[in-house]
């Protein structure tokens, strides 16, 4: 099928190569039997893919069921992808089937693969190699036939590394992987993709489509859209609902400028929806510091200590007794001295493991990540990582 067919027919937005690439990687692996994982970030469009995959297997007249592994219950895991049998647990009032019976001859998409616990990762990985399983409560053997394509927003791998995920399903699931690039690395497909969802929402809701100047586009592509797709679609929705106006013979469309985008931006990484402009409380925020200005402010901080750090490593190695010396004051003098340069030094420190803190906490303690956003390698982090998260 032709590459534009097939993303018309899939509602997919985007000229970006890697996006491209993904998707003929997953019409490629499509005809073949094998177990397919797909990485990409939160609210990515990984069940799209999914979906193409099956539709163009040898399954495609069967079942596709979708499954959020993140979703179930940690004690009924078992339960719903395998069945259980009348008696086996507590409200085991009759014998159920499991996604794994219910999807027999057809396509399982499992969502969030890492969240699933250590003991139904190993029965998924019996499925996997076998075809076999047994139901809760049960001691015969079932049989199925299906086709599993997972999906993952985390890294697999550093879960295996911190013993979260079995290293043999990780192999089993990872020969066949699609990569789904985030918005952030599309920068030219985000306009596209905001011209679809107002165009839809307007439509539907009978209001003027929102279009934005070129210096409102570049404001729109600069923000690192943390959630994606659906951070995208919502954004653009509400804004169209807030800004927009009823259709007339003498108005189609309001084009707006970055000036008037800029107060409906979202305010912090992971906040989806636009923020209605305040006058007052954009008057008051001059007075003080906002989120993204300390951050700023402990991004600076944390570079001038790392060139400092620098700076003291290439002292280190100089032969000090060929440097002028300092003019020698009294002890109590070089005492007071010593006392402030440690003092500095532990605000620096402190300043720096509040810097890492907060970068792990927004990529949920990802340390690979967290790196990145700080502009420094994963050793170099994990060498200065806060005393609670080296526990861990």
């Amino acid at each position: 099928m032709d590459l534009q067919a097939l993303k018309n027919k899939y509602d997919i937005i985007g000229n970006d190569p890697a996006l491209n690439n993904a998707l003929e990687t997953a019409v490629k692996f499509a005809p073949t039997g094998l177990s397919v994982l797909i990485q990409g970030e939160s609210g990515s469009g990984k069940e799209s893919f999914a979906r193409i995959i099956h539709q163009f297997s040898p399954r495609k007249q069967a079942a596709f069921f979708a499954v959020n592994c993140g979703a179930l219950p940690k004690e009924l895991v078992n339960s719903e992808l395998f069945g259980h049998v009348k008696g086996s647990f507590t409200g085991a009032g009759e014998t159920r089937k499991g996604y794994f019976e219910e999807a027999s001859g057809g396509t399982l998409f499992l969502d969030e693969i890492a969240e699933l616990p250590q003991e139904s990762q190993a029965l998924l990985l019996r499925v996997l190699q076998s075809g076999e399983y047994r139901k809760v409560g049960s001691n015969k053997i079932e049989h199925t036939d299906v086709r599993v394509v997972a999906a993952t927003n985390v890294h697999l791998y550093e879960a295996v590394r911190r013993g979260k995920f079995r290293e043999d399903l990780y192999f089993r699931l990872s020969a066949a992987q699609i990569h789904i690039p985030p918005l952030r690395d599309r920068k030219s497909d985000i306009y596209l993709l905001f011209r679809k969802f107002t165009s839809d929402f307007s439509e539907v809701n009978g209001m003027c489509k929102i279009s934005l100047r070129p210096d409102a586009i570049r404001l729109l592509e600069q923000y690192r859209w943390p959630g994606n797709i659906r951070q995208l679609q919502g954004f653009t929705q509400a804004l169209t609902a807030q800004l927009s106006q009823k259709v007339t013979p003498t108005l189609q469309r309001i084009e707006l400028g970055a000036d008037e985008l800029l107060p409906y931006m979202p305010r912090e990484e992971g906040d989806p929806t636009p923020v209605i402009y305040d006058a007052s409380a954009a008057s008051e925020s001059r007075q003080t510091l906002n989120q993204d200005q300390l951050q700023a402010i402990f991004k600076a901080i944390f570079d001038l200590k790392a060139e400092i750090d620098a700076l003291k490593a290439r002292v280190d190695r100089t032969d000090l007794a060929a440097l002028p010396q300092p003019p020698s004051d009294t002890d109590a003098q070089e005492a007071e001295w010593q006392i402030q340069e440690e003092s500095q030094d532990l605000s620096l420190r402190h300043t720096e493991e509040d810097l890492i803190r907060r970068a792990l906490e927004r990529h949920e303690g990802n340390r690979k990540k967290a790196a990145e956003e700080l502009g420094m390698s994963e050793r170099t982090l994990y060498r200065k990582l806060p005393p609670e998260y080296k526990k861990k």
